[in-house]
């Protein structure tokens, strides 16, 4: 059976997970010429420790903007964001992040790519080789150490930039559409190792994306977002067993939970029949 409900600051993710991260009442809006743009609003949940959590939407519903905010890359104009318990009024140093483009640099090598976290952050240097190395290890890119960008493939260079992001060990992972450009077989690849990855390691994850599909298979929770002005639609918890296999996605419960999803986004207009 499908559960959703709305979310309180209170809520647990991943069932009996307390509550890693509050947001609180949270909006944005941008300023312009032509007059002010209200990216989300009023946006009130919780994540809980552990949890895997993805965020669908159509384009423009203000998706990056929270994932630019969780970080304190960017101030709310109203509420407020707690993770653990201090509350985020600045740059959160305890993540990762990874985005559509992975961003490596051309002239240093995977390691090297790797390692920048511990060039960035004054880490210590021996000690995070050898997390470099495990690392790639995981992600099965051992072998690869020496290898400059223009040698992968584009699933390859989202598995670095993954590393990167995991560098310095942090509590939560931010994930705004990292497999949105590859192709299908790639992108159900990379979900196996994510989720892998994240079974071992036990981040917190907040993973946006566009793919129906890819939320329910990843997911613990996934929060559906209406067009902008942002604003949470619903709340829908996936009860699938763990570990996920891709041949889950032929689980009735599968395609029900997908239904799901699609129903709320037809119901705010977002999809049309006619």
């Amino acid at each position: 059976m499908i559960e959703h409900s709305a979310m309180t600051p209170a809520a647990t993710g991943g069932g009996a997970e307390p509550a890693f991260i509050h947001v609180n009442g949270v909006s944005k809006t941008y300023e312009s010429n032509s007059g002010d743009i209200i990216a989300i609003e009023t946006l009130d949940f919780g994540i809980g420790a552990h949890e895997f959590l993805s965020i669908v939407g159509p384009s423009g519903c203000g998706k990056s903007t929270l994932l630019m905010i969780l970080s304190g890359l960017l101030p709310p104009t109203a509420g407020l964001v707690v993770i653990g318990k201090q509350p985020v009024n600045g740059p959160y140093t305890k993540l990762g992040i990874v985005f559509q483009q992975d961003a490596l640099l051309d002239w240093r090598t995977v390691i090297q790519n790797v390692m920048l976290q511990a060039d960035i952050r004054g880490l210590d240097k021996a000690a995070m080789k050898l997390r470099a190395h495990e690392l790639l290890r995981l992600v099965k890119l051992d072998g690869f150490e020496d290898k400059y960008p223009h040698h992968l493939s584009g699933g390859m260079r989202q598995r670095v930039a993954i590393c990167r992001a995991l560098l310095h060990d942090p509590d939560l992972l931010l994930m705004d559409e990292p497999f949105g450009a590859l192709d299908a077989f790639t992108r159900d690849q990379l979900n196996i190792d994510l989720l892998r990855f994240w079974h071992e390691t036990r981040k917190t994850v907040v993973f946006v994306t566009h793919s129906i599909p890819e939320a329910v298979f990843l997911s613990d929770r996934v929060i559906v977002m209406t067009p902008r002005p942002g604003r949470i639609e619903d709340v829908v918890t996936i009860n699938l067993p763990r570990p996920r296999r891709l041949s889950m996605r032929d689980m009735p419960e599968f395609a029900e939970y997908t239904r799901r999803i699609t129903s709320i986004f037809e119901s705010v207009g977002v999809l049309r029949e006619e």
